[in-house]
């Protein structure tokens, strides 16, 4: 497994009233916080555990993550 980067998606589950990070990069994340802000840390470390859980191995000084925020708004139709 050699990335260049890796990409994170963190959606806003509505139902559940939290933030969850997914990536097709790093197989096993699956994050979820209040916050946008609290979700940043917390993908952080779960990367660097499942990077340590799966023997992992670069020779890079550092790995860009790229988080990736998408939440849906919906507003009232003026003309309904």
């Amino acid at each position: 497994m050699k990335h260049v980067s890796i990409v994170v998606r963190a959606e806003w589950d509505e139902e559940a009233s939290v933030w969850v990070a997914s990536s097709s990069d790093i197989d096993g994340l699956a994050v979820e916080a209040d916050t946008l802000e609290a979700l940043e840390p917390k993908v952080i470390a779960a990367i660097t555990d499942l990077f340590e859980l799966n023997g992992f191995t670069s020779d890079l000084p550092e790995i860009p993550v790229h988080i990736m925020a998408e939440q849906l708004v919906r507003i009232p139709n003026p003309s309904y």
